[in-house]
């Protein structure tokens, strides 16, 4: 299967555990108090917000309330925020950049910047697209139809993998869990057409009514291919039933929040017991591994020995089916224009609730960045993102990681000897800002353009194929911890358990969001919160389980454990009690982990604003609000959004975020802090009794 962009970036997530913080921010840099005083601006546009609603009863609304009274939704998204706006500013500065590069001629023909362009522009050839069809991926069909055994079928699998996979199951390297320092191979559930496991087994009307469009859509893609349209629907169904049986077998996405339970090491006599159809030697060797694994870690083994009695129950003639509708399915977004619309139509229409495309610029400069992100990544730093602006970021990392070690020190729910283990953790994060100083080598990958050369299909082929290669190159040996899991343009950030590091793109740092001239008070509330959430996912309910090094290792005291379980159990319930849509509640024990991000980083961004006056003076009230308040602000900025009901279904159903109106009143109703700056009262929207209140970080 050819995996699209945000399914292999999904992939590859789900596999590594590595929480990500999707993220829209106003940001602003830092600058010391008293210099250029006449040169300081607000950092706050006060239009946005609604005098009329009482802070105290729901902060979100008295920040974003004239937002939200004026700002429609473009058809194109399914939400729309202060993280949309800056990734669509972003989008039209590397466009420029990709367009320069060739302006330039200051890059010979083959090297990485070039590449990069050719990449978009054959995905902008939508006439080659429709000359070319689904013609490169003629081979993969035939061998599908060749299939007449287990045989044939896992010899398709093991070349299926190279190019992404995703058909039945998934294969990934990555750190070990145990011992982060090598890499090991995993292997887990995957094969599922709809986004999640419960999409396949709630038995309300909507759940219902989605896999009948599920099937029609499968319908209609096949039909698109010439199949005749009673066998089309005949086979969506067959297909819907084997991947029902295998979401059946699925751990859900809150289940895979248990980590320890993902992490099963077996030899590969162990993992033929469980599926003793697939000779999984000869499975690995195809695949392309210089050598056969000495042990496999298998994340889902329940999941395994189901599938191997799916191979021994179902038909060879559904197991085609099924292969060449996740075949087509991956490739849809780089086909032509009427397996573009099928795609949009189901997934982002019916599912999120979109009314229109995104340009195809857009769509081919996303999926460009995600294949050839650093190649684009050199561009864009020589663009906009001077040495200074990183100076500037680490310089408030560093400070909110002093008032995070404070936090820790004065917690009186936590033993010395966790509280060391705690601290060393902290001392030890690694913190990466901007770029990486090592750039990823695209020597060995094909990029073509035009009939002769290549089309966008074939080019996201060799694009999938190299970045499969690289991954297998890294089999058993040291982890390269200098590596990035995202390309300086990605308007995100990230913390990742296994180098216990926390990691900040160039785009989250730029201009409007990453103001030098606005005041600490909004630099620490946005920028800063953010800094604080990410040091917080080394201690939410994933990340406490890795100790200093990257090890999946207990550093915790048992009572200390037990005090940590009765706080995340409080915050739980908070969660759980927001209901968005009538009858559509958050999951407080999926979205644990970026709650437990938000109550710290708000909390530790606050202590390190403190930390910042006590060194440099607090400065008189701004707009009308004090420099707490300004905080405070700041804060609910970056979180302000707008949904279409089937996309904030979706989020709710399928992410481990919480919706932005949450994140922005959840964790500010647990602090004190923010009571005395807006004088919440127990009469207010915004008032917990001390009893619920949760404290952790």
């Amino acid at each position: 299967m050819i995996l699209n962009v945000n399914t292999m970036n999904n992939t590859k997530l789900k596999f590594a555990i590595i929480p990500a913080l999707v993220i829209g921010l106003f940001a602003s840099c830092s600058t010391k108090q008293g210099t250029e005083k006449e040169t300081q601006v607000s950092g706050l546009n006060l239009e946005n917000m609604d005098s009329t609603v009482n802070p105290a009863n729901d902060f979100f609304m008295f920040v974003n309330g004239n937002w939200i009274k004026n700002t429609k939704i473009p058809g194109d998204q399914g939400r729309w925020g202060s993280f949309n706006e800056l990734r669509e500013d972003n989008n039209e500065v590397v466009l420029n950049v990709l367009e320069n590069a060739v302006k330039s001629g200051k890059y010979p023909a083959g090297s990485d910047q070039l590449k990069a362009a050719d990449f978009f522009a054959s995905g902008m050839d939508s006439a080659l697209s429709d000359l070319t069809g689904v013609t490169p991926l003629n081979p993969m069909f035939d061998k599908i139809e060749a299939i007449k055994n287990v045989q044939d079928l896992q010899a398709y699998l093991a070349e299926d993998q190279t190019y992404g996979g995703g058909s039945f199951f998934g294969f990934a390297i990555f750190p070990d869990l145990k011992e982060s320092s090598v890499n090991a191979a995993y292997l887990g559930q995957d094969g599922l057409g709809l986004p999640e496991v419960d999409y396949y087994t709630k038995t309300d009307d909507r759940s219902v009514e989605i896999r009948e469009k599920y099937v029609d859509h499968i319908s209609r893609v096949f039909q698109m291919k010439g199949m005749d349209a009673s066998k089309a629907q005949t086979e969506a169904q067959k297909i819907l039933e084997l991947e029902t049986r295998l979401a059946n077998a699925s751990m859900t996405i809150e289940e895979r929040r248990n980590i320890p339970a993902l992490y099963n090491k077996m030899s590969i006599e162990g993992v033929s017991q469980l599926t003793p159809s697939i000779d999984w030697s000869k499975y690995f060797l195809d695949m392309g591994l210089s050598t056969v694994p000495d042990t496999i870690i298998v994340m889902q083994p329940d999941f395994l020995q189901e599938f191997d009695k799916v191979v021994n129950t179902v038909p060879v003639s559904t197991w085609q089916s099924y292969l060449s509708w996740h075949l087509l399915k991956g490739a849809s977004p780089y086909l032509n224009d009427d397996y573009q619309t099928a795609n949009f139509d189901f997934y982002s229409k019916e599912l999120g609730g979109l009314e229109q495309m995104k340009p195809r610029w857009k769509r081919v400069l996303q999926t460009t960045s995600g294949f050839m992100g650093e190649a684009i990544g050199k561009l864009y730093v020589d663009e906009v993102f001077p040495p200074e602006a990183k100076a500037k970021a680490q310089e408030m990392v560093e400070n909110i990681k002093e008032a995070y070690k404070i936090r820790i020190k004065n917690l009186d729910w936590m033993s010395d000897a966790t509280k060391e283990n705690a601290l060393k953790k902290v001392n030890t994060m690694r913190v990466k800002i901007g770029y990486p100083d090592k750039w990823k080598d695209y020597s060995a990958l094909e990029v073509g353009v035009g009939p002769e050369k290549g089309s966008y299909i074939q080019n996201v082929m060799n694009a999938a194929k190299f970045d499969f290669q690289k991954d297998l190159e890294k089999y058993g040996k040291p982890v390269d911890r200098e590596e990035w899991g995202m390309s300086p343009q990605t308007v995100n950030a990230y913390y990742n358990p296994l180098n216990n590091e926390i990691v900040f793109p160039a785009a989250i740092l730029q201009p409007p969001f990453y103001n030098y001239k606005a005041d600490e008070a909004v630099n620490y509330g946005g920028i800063g919160a953010v800094i604080g959430h990410e040091i917080s996912h080394g201690f939410d309910d994933q990340g406490s389980r890795f100790d200093a090094v990257g090890n999946m290792e207990n550093w915790w005291q048992e009572e200390d454990s037990k005090n940590f379980q009765k706080r995340t159990t409080k915050l739980v319930n908070q969660f759980d009690a927001f209901e968005p849509i009538k009858g559509v509640r958050v999951n407080g024990r999926l979205t644990l982990g970026e709650n437990i991000g938000d109550l710290g980083g708000v909390q530790a961004a606050y202590d390190g604003l403190k930390l910042f006056y006590e060194k440099n003076g607090k400065p008189e009230p701004m707009d009308g609000f004090t420099p707490e308040q300004r905080f405070f602000i700041s804060w609910g900025t970056i979180w302000r959004i707008k949904f279409r009901d089937e996309t904030l279904r979706t989020q709710v159903t399928t992410d481990p975020h919480s919706p932005g109106m949450y994140r922005a009143n959840g964790p500010l109703s647990n602090m004190e802090d923010f009571y005395t700056a807006f004088n919440v009262t127990e009469n207010d929207g915004m008032w917990r009794p001390d009893s619920v209140r949760v404290k952790i970080w």
